[in-house]
């Protein structure tokens, strides 16, 4: 896991890099990101549901709300 510095400095790499890009290599290089978000929420998505009993209680919750059986979260007082 990187440091927030890291991150940083990644982050200022990649912006001085882009900005000598053509536009046409840009273009490519926003496809490529949107290409990696996208598997990264696939696979996200797929280890929660390979947790045993996630689709069902997923979908009781989604009746649940659709019933109104829900309780505001401003409501709950947790002590901590």
């Amino acid at each position: 896991m990187n440091s927030k510095s890291e991150d940083d400095a990644m982050l200022q790499e990649a912006q001085e890099r882009l900005l000598r890009l053509s536009p046409d290599r840009l273009r490519v290089v926003v496809d490529f990101i949107g290409y990696l978000e996208e598997r990264e929420e696939n696979e996200a998505t797929s280890e929660l549901l390979n947790i045993p009993g996630f689709k069902e209680k997923l979908q009781r919750a989604k009746q649940q709300v659709q019933a109104g059986e829900v309780v505001k979260f401003d409501s709950i007082r947790r002590h901590v």
